[in-house]
């Protein structure tokens, strides 16, 4: 079920199959990883939202799904999206769903007003659930999917590994995949205890394509 995807850093991830290149928060790519069909933007932050990229990947008919306040920023094919909005861009069918912070010291962060998102994603018929950047908050228990790949770094932007791994259990996903660690926030061993704490759902772990910059 991972096979077609590829990490870059933090939550950046590129998904090839189907004869599609779908890209979430890009951020760490070069031009030869494009060009992209379809991008999906979570939030504004700079290590998930890098216009850069999104104009190094594109082409005239790549379509972008982003939240509101990104979406007015962007030119071209653009969907702007909240949580709750379903649709199809580029022959990828998606799910917005809510993404904010609910502990009290996280709150500034990813405020719930903002509207930010998580995704989950078909893609070559299995379904993906992608975090961005999020607290475990009531309305995810809901979400299913076959594959959870979601933020453990921790304070002060997200969920941890210990509460990443309630969320997954509360998901029953076939799969977990930790992301949003090894870089900013969190580290790499944070992988470990996530796996620890969302047993008895299955992890595994994705090789970034750039080394980890914490330890």
């Amino acid at each position: 079920m991972l096979e077609g995807f590829t990490w870059f850093r933090q939550s950046a991830l590129r998904f090839r199959g189907d004869g599609l290149t779908v890209f979430i928060d890009p951020w760490g790519t070069a031009e030869s990883d494009g060009p992209a069909d379809v991008i999906f933007i979570t939030h504004a932050h700079a290590d998930h939202y890098q216009p850069e990229e999104i104009e190094r990947l594109r082409t005239p008919s790549t379509r972008i799904v982003a939240p509101r306040d990104v979406a007015r920023e962007l030119s071209g094919e653009v969907t702007p999206v909240a949580p709750g909005d379903s649709g199809e861009a580029g022959g990828v069918r998606y799910t917005a769903v809510p993404a904010y912070n609910v502990v009290e010291h996280r709150l500034e962060a990813h405020p719930k007003a903002n509207n930010w998102v998580g995704y989950v994603l078909e893609l070559g018929g299995t379904t993906y659930y992608h975090s961005g950047d999020t607290d475990h908050v009531p309305e995810l228990d809901a979400v299913r999917t076959d594959v959870a790949m979601v933020c453990i770094g921790g304070d002060p932007y997200t969920m941890g590994p210990e509460e990443a791994g309630g969320l997954v259990k509360a998901m029953t996903p076939d799969l977990a995949v930790p992301l949003h660690y090894g870089f900013v926030v969190g580290s790499p061993s944070f992988a470990e205890r996530f796996a620890r704490e969302a047993a008895p759902v299955e992890v595994r772990t994705l090789e970034p394509i750039h080394p980890f910059e914490l330890e």
